[in-house]
Order: structure tokens, then sequence, then C-alpha cells
């Protein structure tokens, strides 16, 4: 009895993640699989600080941006044009040297907050309006979008100057995300944000050690 109860289950779980994809095209699931290796190469070289987290970063969200398009995301479709935009923007600033030097890791400051709060507010109000504007602010799931998509945009914004509080934001980010994306369906993406809340947790662990490191040596 046990065991077929097991069994039960275990179909229940699989059908669950499996589910969605049953009505999905191969060309679809192999643009998500490949959008999740991007994405968690992306995080990773962030968690190295390396440059190669944007070229990386812009190949799945531009991905994701179709897929969200297709499957009805709007706020995930915000969410990754965004990403994109911001990812070039990153790419920039990690890039130049002023005075001498690239841009180092800091923690954030007054301004640096109210900035990060005026892009958390301007964002989730475009995105009500984004939703209202297709109808579609119906659903549990929206609310939480709003809330992940604003959350993000303060975050990419952060990394791409390179302070430190935005694993943070990612890490918050990432424990809302990952039930939200298996029941929108996603099943990989799902298990892409278990891996990128991994990640961002050593992230941040990384970027302190090497910013208490830099304090101590200045």
């Amino acid at each position: 009895m046990k065991m077929i109860l097991y069994i039960r289950n275990m179909n229940e779980i699989v059908d669950f993640f499996l589910g969605p994809y049953r009505s999905a095209t191969t060309f679809i699931i192999i643009l998500e699989v490949l959008a999740v290796l991007f994405g968690i190469l992306s995080v990773w070289f962030a968690k190295k600080e390396n440059i190669w987290v944007y070229p990386t970063g812009i190949i799945s969200t531009a991905i994701y941006v179709y897929i969200c398009y297709r499957f009805i995301l709007y706020g995930d479709l915000i969410i990754n044009i965004y990403y994109t935009l911001m990812s070039i923007y990153g790419w920039y600033m990690w890039t130049r040297i002023v005075k001498g030097h690239h841009i180092e890791i800091t923690k954030v400051n007054k301004t640096d907050i109210i900035k990060a709060l005026a892009i958390f507010v301007v964002t989730a109000i475009f995105v009500i309006c984004v939703y209202l504007y297709f109808n579609r602010f119906d659903r549990l799931t929206d609310y939480f979008d709003t809330f992940t998509t604003g959350v993000f945009f303060a975050a990419m914004w952060l990394m791409a100057n390179k302070k430190i509080e935005h694993w943070l934001l990612w890490i918050a980010g990432n424990i809302i995300s990952i039930p939200l994306y298996f029941i929108k369906g996603l099943g990989f993406t799902g298990i892409q944000f278990i891996i990128f809340l991994i990640i961002a947790i050593f992230g941040y662990l990384a970027w302190k050690k090497h910013l208490n490191s830099s304090l101590q040596t200045a």
C-alpha cells in the first residue's frame, strides 16, 4: 500500500513538473533549457566578479523575452527586456576606467538606497499599468510578479554599480520566484531559480570577503 502511494505521489510530482510541457513545442523547450544554462552561467560569473556575467546574461534574457511573450507573461517579459538593457549598461560600467581603476565593490549609501527604492516603486506602478492595459491583473501570481519585478529591477541597477547589497535583493527575489515559476508551468526555470538562490548566497559571501579584504588593505 505504501509503495502504491509513493508511486502515485511521484507520478503527481512528475506530472506537475512535466505537465505544462506536453503542449509546448520542442523548440520552446530547447530555448528554455538554453536560457536556463546561460542564466546560471551569468550568475556564476557575477559571483566571480567576471565581466562575462553580461554577455551570457544578455543571451539568456533575450531568449526569455521571446518565451515570456509566447506564454503571455507580461511582467516577466518586462523584466527580461530591462535585464537586457541593464546588462548593456552594466557591461559598460564594469569595463570603463575612472582615475586609472575599474569600478570597485562598495556598499550602498543613502543616495543609492533612494534610487533603488525609486526604481522599485516606478517599476511596480509600470507593471501594474501594463497588466491592467492587457486586462490581466486577476491572478495571485500577478501581484507577486509585480513585487519581484521591482526587486529585480533594483537589484540589477545595484549590480551594474557593483553594490554588494544587490545580492540580498537577488536572494529575496529568488526565494519568491522559485514556487512562482513552477506554478506558471516553467519547471526548468523554477529549478534555475533554486540554483540562482544557492549561487547568490555564495556570491554575497564572496563579495563580502573581497570587500572586507579591500577595506583592510586601503
